[in-house]
């Protein structure tokens, strides 16, 4: 191939003789223009003859394309100022020259293809190094590739700095062994690189031929060059941009051509060729610009060899950069590793739970339970865990492991919220590999129906039985995980509001509890979802025995609550003449506190009862019910997410606010009795007060600010709310006339012009 370069006859005697002693002292004689980019010289060898014998052209067909050798990929270096010829454009240099400038931008440059190449391609694949071989590659770039702020500054001043960045016993710089490292894989190749142009300047005595020669052995193989490349030259176009270009080309075409492969012929037939070509390109792994084309071999092989993911494991940057696909077979032999990637996506799953439950939006349509299943599934950390977990039934083992462990761990239920979400992810990508082997599939898929409608009907409820029924002796371990799903918060919330529907359709036919089926299973769901942490946590899978008083007792007196409401309500649209005095029952059974106390179910339902009323504006029910709330069962009244509807309903009320009695019952009387030792409690009075402050007493209003000023135990959650309380009262106070602006009215009195009589009258 041509290419422009100085002629001999321009060239004078003494800058032929600098040229030479440059060649003599090891120092890289193509500097590119902008020479400061190049980095120090690379470490010496022990000479060795060496000639220029021609390595011909060639071309290799990788996977159905023809790559050809790569030439030059930048330009020859402008001679000195004063010297002859100084000015002119340089000619080009190889690609594959790169690797004996370690600081140079071309330090990752490709050198894909030549004569070498396509013998490595077409004779026996050499590249299949044992580990001990490719680790000790490793080694030699400990230091991994660097970055352009880390590169050693090179050009004309490379020289002279050399033996300082070299060390006074020669040891290579960082840069130096990390790019010889990374290019080793093409000596094993048979392509030539840095370190072969670097031996053959420093045995050759015409320095300029050797790279001319360079040239043409490893560039394009492409006639009609001969005349473009200068071409190109004249208008400027670096030979580096030239090549890169061509490289990106070919390397598009290549991955495109093994994407085909994978997708055609027989299995064992494309996997074959998949394994043979990752075979022969495997110890390019570490080039930045072919590694791409070897992470997409190995992402379409099933079963990449153990040989080489242990390689890939065992370097960081092999193992961030590899494809998801192949990461799965790692992790599905390495838990330890594949918790490690788990665990940050269900610290961030807990907390975006966390931050929705205390959101300073209060709202009824817009709360905690707003999203439907569809959309929370659509959230990054499902997506996420659904990607990792692929079709492989070993990781999803795993992460229901991980799950499993953390709810023991912690109790917390939104862990069982994504065991279902997860599960459901996977269902609506009909990953059958992994439905077909979980048995809550269908149980879920069920439920997830019911949870979107917010209400389980006969029809679903007869379906959901029959899964419980089913399940047969020595399975019963099934339980277990149907009761994690069971005690999701969604499901929890479903099952209630429908259980108190329930028992408001009891009521008006006149039908006790225990006569209802429906109710029965409602209960039973119930039961299960609750007795989930007990359940796993004791390795007894049995479904917990109903309480038989909850039923003959418990729930008949709650439809006495709802009776109780509406004959009031009833009373009070009578007309004057016929409406009797009565009064509103402001005393609760002490069997009902009772119950509250020492049973879960009992406290669930009484919660949801509590939260129905107060949806429905029936203050006199809300203030009735609030002392029974005090003490429940493990502080259930105080929990998250019963607070979190609780202050949503309670906007509803926003009236009431005023009122003297009412904030005295709901404030000093139930919530801030549990304030100073439950923090998130604090929380959530905040959140209503941020919401309601101008609806509030100004006396209540100051007396609920002392009394929740955060100390210096709360965290900063408590002191950013009550921060932002605070501004919302100064707003507040700013908008208020003052009383002096109060007093003074303007004046409306407007002098009336004085109008004469008219004569004739």
């Amino acid at each position: 191939m041509a290419v422009l370069r100085p002629r001999a006859d321009q060239l004078s005697q003494q800058a032929t003789e600098t040229e030479l002693w440059k060649v003599r002292r090891s120092t890289p004689p193509c500097p590119q223009r902008g020479s400061a980019r190049h980095g120090a010289g690379p470490e010496t060898r022990p000479r060795r003859s060496r000639g220029l014998e021609p390595r011909g052209r060639a071309a290799a067909q990788v996977g159905g394309v023809l790559v050809h050798s790569p030439r030059d990929t930048g330009t020859q270096p402008a001679p000195a100022s004063g010297q002859p010829g100084a000015g002119r454009r340089a000619s080009p240099r190889n690609l594959c020259a790169a690797a004996a400038f370690p600081g140079d931008r071309l330090a990752g440059g490709p050198g894909l293809a030549g004569r070498k190449w396509a013998a490595a391609v077409q004779a026996e694949p050499r590249c299949g190094r044992d580990l001990a071989e490719l680790e000790g590659a490793g080694e030699r770039s400990s230091g991994g590739l660097r970055g352009p702020s880390e590169r050693t500054p090179g050009g004309p001043a490379a020289a002279a700095a050399a033996p300082a960045e070299r060390g006074g016993d020669g040891a290579p710089s960082r840069a130096g062994a990390a790019a010889s490292a990374m290019f080793a894989g093409l000596q094993d190749l048979g392509v030539a690189n840095g370190e072969d142009l670097k031996e053959t300047l420093t045995n050759c005595t015409e320095p300029l031929k050797a790279i001319e020669q360079f040239q043409t052995e490893n560039g394009v193989l492409l006639p009609s060059l001969q005349s473009a490349l200068p071409f190109l030259d004249l208008h400027g176009t670096p030979r580096l941009e030239f090549h890169q270009s061509v490289f990106d080309e070919l390397r598009d075409k290549l991955l495109e051509r093994v994407s085909a492969i994978a997708s055609e012929g027989k299995a064992e037939e494309r996997y074959k060729k998949l394994e043979d070509l990752l075979e022969k390109s495997f110890s390019l792994v570490k080039m930045p610009s072919l590694q791409p084309v070897v992470m997409c071999v190995m992402k379409h092989l099933p079963k990449v060899p153990e040989k080489k993911l242990k390689l890939v494991m065992a370097d960081k940057e092999l193992y961030r950069a590899c494809a998801v696909e192949v990461k799965r077979q790692i992790w599905q032999d390495n838990q330890a590793l594949f918790g490690d990637e788990v665990s940050p996506l269900l610290k961030q799953y807990i907390l975006e739970k966390e931050s929705a439950l205390f959101s300073t939006e209060l709202s009824v349509l817009h709360n905690f339970f707003s999203p439907s299943p569809k959309t929370r599934r659509q959230g990054e950390v499902v997506q996420k865990l659904t990607q990792m977990v692929g079709k492989n039934v070993k990781l999803y083992d795993m992460v229901l492991q991980f799950l499993r462990t953390l709810f023991l761990r912690t109790r917390n239920v939104h862990y069982c919220t994504l065991r279902a979400e997860l599960l459901m992810s996977l269902h609506e990508l009909d990953v059958g590999d992994i439905c077909s082997v979980d048995p809550c599939h269908k149980f879920t898929w069920c439920l997830d129906a019911c949870i979107r409608e917010r209400f389980v009907d006969s029809k679903r409820a007869r379906e959901l039985q029959g899964f419980l029924d089913g399940v047969k002796k020595g399975q019963e371990q099934v339980l277990g995980d149907l009761s994690m799903i069971l005690c999701d918060p969604f499901a929890i919330n479903t099952l209630s509001l429908s259980t108190v529907r329930h028992l408001q359709e009891l009521v008006g036919q006149e039908t006790l509890p225990r006569d209802s089926p429906d109710l029965l299973l409602l209960l039973r769901l119930l039961a299960l979802g609750q007795g989930a942490w007990d359940m796993i946590d004791s390795q007894v899978f049995k479904e917990p025995k109903m309480e038989v008083e909850l039923i003959t007792r418990f729930l008949p007196m709650l439809m006495s609550f709802v009776v109780d409401d509406h004959t009031f309500s009833v009373d009070q649209k009578l007309p004057a003449e016929e409406k009797a005095p009565v009064t509103y029952p402001n005393t609760l059974p002490e069997s009902f506190t009772k119950f509250l106390q020492e049973q879960r179910m009992a406290c669930e339902v009484g919660l949801y009862y509590v939260l129905h009323i107060t949806k429905q504006r029936n203050k006199n029910a809300l203030l009735r019910l609030l002392p029974g709330l005090v003490e429940t069962f493990g502080d259930l009244a105080f929990g998250d997410i019963f607070l979190h509807l609780l202050m949503g309903n309670l906007a509803l009320l926003a009236d009431e606010f005023a009122l003297e009695d009412f904030c005295r019952s709901l404030f000093d009387g139930f919530l801030l009795t549990a304030s100073p030792r439950k923090e998130s409690v604090q929380r959530h009075v905040l959140r209503l007060l941020i919401h309601l402050h101008h609806r509030v007493a100004p006396s209540k209003l100051e007396a609920l600010r002392k009394a929740l000023e955060p100390t210096g135990q709360s965290g900063e959650a408590v002191k950013e709310l009550y921060s932002q309380l605070g501004e919302k009262l100064e707003q507040l106070e700013h908008r208020k006339p003052s009383p002096a602006q109060a007093a003074e009215t303007p004046a409306l009195e407007l002098p009336l012009p004085t109008v004469s009589a008219p004569a004739g009258l």
